[in-house]
């Protein structure tokens, strides 16, 4: 029987836009930067632009569509970030989903205890600990709290105890630009130098401009740095359907995608060919309780209708999932996370993150969440190898041979096939009288007894003179 390539493999896809409409929100984009433009008071940002034919006046900045069209083509479609040990770990590119967690916020949920506390640097090297034991994670993130620290170097902090405990590329935020370059120094220490660094990154840097249609002098600052440097620049808004944005989803990704490119056309006037990530997160705000909401079913429309336009504009794209509104890692935790993975997943949404740690609309850390999101991803993964249609996997000689009213159990062809199955170890399927001789655990025991088995992990060490180097840094801080 023959059977084309075509044929043989075929991954799951789910789309949110038609070509009609990806094309409407396209030009409305290009619209809003040359109707409305940004606001952007830094005064080297606004020479660059102004020098690369935008439309200056005073602090609002007008960007025609040619400009935007020519950012984009100069944007690379391919972006590879390295893990600690140099090698090519994340591949960005096309519809492929890469997920990763943020490993901070202003609190911490004990996994054992359920006790809400404020993140420390301590709480972080946990997370940390639990995202490299994670191995459906293939990133990591920090945006840079730890109340134990002063405030002035408490991002510089958690970067570090990141990229000591865990060896995934990071993605980082910091305060201003002396965090950034100290960030980055501690980088080319822990990679091996700038040419390991410039052949796949182990940092890039996130960067937010303020919604509506705002920049920030610091966070510009920050910006241009990243582009000097070769650092890979992440530029996301976090749009608020209804507060920050229009109330129509439309609306609110047509303002989030022109916030976000406008920050390529910034970066490939600095430097043609400048790595960058584009993207927004877009939700809603949930108007009976004012929140910015982590759950919303909405905000997997949006972010993966970005997503398309991201792919139809063939540059890297930054997505979100994984993240919940309930305040413990409970059913309706799992249900919101699921939902998301799954659509970010289907649509492809390149480097998704907020994976499995927040909770609570995004305050809170929680490592009992991240080992369940952890299996979540376990499974979405597995349904995304679809399902490959082969002579082998049609078994139609083993069919013929095994006949009616026959079974499979002793056939080599089962031996051979059933271990592609996924079999979980935190979601049971034991016959009822089995699970209660095992002891009658219930979901939140076995997450318990998971998280504890995954913070216990060891990861492996950075060697000596790295460590002592890092140390020296630290020392001078400011």
């Amino acid at each position: 029987m023959g059977i084309t390539t075509d044929e043989l493999y075929f991954k799951p896809k789910l789309r949110i836009l038609s070509d009609d409409q990806l094309k409407k929100i396209e030009m409305a984009v290009f619209e809003v930067l040359e109707r409305t433009g940004v606001k952007l008071t830094h005064p080297k940002a606004r020479d660059i632009l102004s020098g690369a034919g935008a439309k200056v006046e005073g602090d609002r900045i007008r960007i025609p569509g040619w400009m935007v069209e020519e950012a984009i083509r100069k944007t690379p479609s391919r972006l590879v970030l390295g893990n600690r040990k140099g090698e090519r770990a994340v591949v960005l590119e096309g519809d492929k989903s890469w997920f990763g967690p943020s490993l901070d916020c202003i609190d911490y949920l004990d996994p054992v205890t359920n006790e809400r506390m404020r993140f420390t640097s301590d709480h972080c090297r946990i997370s940390a600990t639990v995202a490299d034991y994670c191995d459906n994670f293939d990133w990591v993130m920090t945006i840079g709290m730890a109340d134990d620290q002063p405030a002035d170097i408490a991002d510089r902090v958690v970067a570090r105890q990141t990229m000591t405990y865990c060896e995934k590329p990071l993605v980082v935020c910091c305060k201003d630009t002396n965090s950034m370059r100290d960030i980055y120094e501690m980088a080319l220490t822990i990679c091996g130098g700038k040419e390991k660094f410039d052949q796949a990154p182990i940092v890039a840097h996130y960067s937010e401009p303020i919604s509506p249609l705002l920049y920030y002098d610091p966070a510009v600052d920050k910006m241009i740095y990243s582009v000097e440097n070769d650092i890979p620049l992440i530029n996301f808004p976090c749009v608020q359907s209804s507060g920050t944005a229009p109330a129509t989803l439309a609306g609110a990704i047509i303002q989030g995608a022109a916030e976000s490119i406008s920050g390529a056309v910034l970066a490939q006037a600095i430097k043609p060919g400048a790595p960058f990530v584009f993207g927004a997160f877009v939700t809603v705000m949930d108007m009976k309780t004012t929140v910015f909401s982590y759950g919303a079913s909405e905000m997997s429309i949006m972010v993966g209708a970005l997503a398309q336009l991201a792919q139809h504009w063939n540059i890297p794209f930054y997505g979100t999932a994984g993240a919940t509104d309930a305040k413990f890692p409970d059913a309706q935790a799992a249900a919101e996370a699921t939902q998301q993975i799954m659509t970010a997943a289907t649509v492809g949404s390149g480097l998704v993150h907020d994976c499995s740690s927040w909770i609570d609309h995004g305050s809170v850390v929680s490592p009992g969440f991240m080992v369940l999101v952890n299996e979540i991803l376990g499974n979405v993964k597995q349904f995304m190898n679809g399902m490959p249609v082969t002579n082998d996997s049609m078994a139609l000689d083993i069919i013929d041979s095994v006949g009616p009213g026959g079974n499979y159990l002793m056939e080599q062809h089962t031996l051979d096939n059933f271990r592609n199955v996924r079999y979980s170890t935190l979601f049971e399927r034991q016959i009822r009288q089995e699970w209660e001789d095992a002891g009658s655990q219930t979901f939140e025991d076995r997450l318990r007894e998971h998280t504890e088995k995954a913070m216990a992990h060891t990861p492996a060490p950075l060697p000596d003179d790295v460590v002592k180097e890092l140390d020296t840094m630290q020392k001078h801080w400011k």
